[in-house]
């Protein structure tokens, strides 16, 4: 889905608004949301920091995520420190966000290096051998098994 956030300081009211659009038809935006936010309240936000105010910016309303709450602080930021620059827009395409570059997971290599027959994985030694690694409680095999009840039948409909 692409979205569309649309960020201005209205200096007659003395706030802050973001408008949340998106693309529901192709080339389409319809607005979603919009927030207004007391100027005082963002910037005493911006003063405590983006992580403060991407939580001020964040509402039941409009929860955008990590990357997007953070590029649109920024931008809160950039309009707050300027002077000149009264309004942003900003646009976001959720499978920017899904083909991104994921950290690789990190590869194991306290593997042993020989291999391992088939059948010494079925020795008690690996049992031991487990049990030694393992610090909690062990579970012990329980050898009673379920009867099942001979020429037991069960029929779904009644005779009547």
């Amino acid at each position: 889905m692409k979205q569309k956030y649309l960020i201005f300081k209205d200096d007659e009211k003395n706030k802050l608004v973001v408008r949340e659009f998106a693309e529901l038809d192709k080339e389409m935006y319809s607005l979603l949301c919009e927030e207004a936010y007391d100027d005082e309240i963002i910037k005493s936000s911006i003063a405590k920091g983006k992580a403060y105010l991407i939580s001020t910016l964040r509402t039941q309303n409009m929860y955008p995520s990590g990357l997007y709450a953070d590029e649109i602080a920024e931008s809160v930021i950039t309009i707050y420190g300027s002077e000149k620059n009264q309004s942003t827009e900003l646009f976001f395409d959720d499978i920017d966000l899904l083909t991104m570059d994921q950290k690789k997971p990190e590869v194991v290599e306290d593997i042993k290096k020989e291999p391992v027959e088939i059948d010494e994985l079925f020795e008690d030694e690996l049992e031991d051998e487990l049990e030694d690694d393992f610090d909690g409680p062990i579970i012990k095999k329980n050898n009673n098994c379920i009867k099942v009840a001979e020429e037991v039948s069960v029929d779904s409909e009644e005779k009547s």
